[in-house]
């Protein structure tokens, strides 16, 4: 088994997604040995922690495009 990326090494969301289902499905089999399982449940917490803030960075992204909106939205037209 190569050695697998770490989660600051994978550089979209979806890569990072991919890596976690990948991690899943291997500790669903459970036939790895004890400290291979420790191993991928470590990067597996680490791509969690990943995932959370870019989600938490896009949802910020997400308000603010909002609220840039709402402002152009309010100001008077020039036309008017």
């Amino acid at each position: 088994m190569s050695t697998p990326p770490s989660p600051n090494n994978l550089r979209s969301f979806e890569e990072q997604m991919a890596r976690l289902e990948e991690i899943v499905a291997l500790l669903d089999r459970g036939n790895l040995p004890l400290e291979q399982l420790l191993e991928l449940y470590e990067e597996a917490v680490q791509l969690i922690a990943a995932c959370r803030r870019y989600l938490e960075n896009a949802e910020q992204r997400v308000i603010a495009i909002r609220s840039r909106a709402g402002e152009e939205a309010a100001e008077p037209s020039a036309e008017g």
